[in-house]
């Protein structure tokens, strides 16, 4: 008869694999399922949030109100992102050599493609704290 730590052991192997996330999920949270991943996925989101955010008890206590959260302020940073590459180029003509707005259109552009990035990996946590599960696809 199997020891509980071999029945357990062999449990945790079988979550392993059978636990599945889809291509874009943040690799500092753990899958859906493994041991402590609503942890991860907490520190994600707030990493993800303005600061002062951690202060409040309400979002560490659930995670599904801090992915909201989450969400909504960076959707908020990819709208402003598209705002602000749409008027670089004009708002800083007049102050700096046609070089520099170059380069300042390829900065705002590598991180508006970063925020789209992690817009995704904030909507799929969120998804997962909401109970979706994947299934890999084969």
């Amino acid at each position: 008869m199997a020891s509980l730590a071999d029945r357990q052991r062999a449990m945790q192997q079988r979550q392993e694999t059978t636990i599945y996330t889809p291509p874009g999920w943040p690799e500092r949270v753990r899958p859906p399922g493994a041991p402590d991943w609503q942890v991860t996925a907490t520190e994600f989101l707030l990493d993800c949030c303005p600061a002062d955010y951690r202060r409040y008890p309400l979002l560490r206590r659930h995670p599904v109100v801090l992915a909201r959260f989450a969400g909504n302020f960076v959707e908020a940073q990819v709208q402003a992102g598209r705002d602000g590459l749409g008027g670089v180029r004009v708002s800083l003509a007049e102050f700096v050599p046609p070089q520099v707005v170059t380069e300042a259109v390829e900065v705002w552009e590598q991180q508006q493609a970063s925020l789209v990035r992690l817009r995704r990996e904030v909507a799929l946590v969120e998804e997962a704290l909401r109970g979706k599960n994947w299934v890999r696809k084969i």
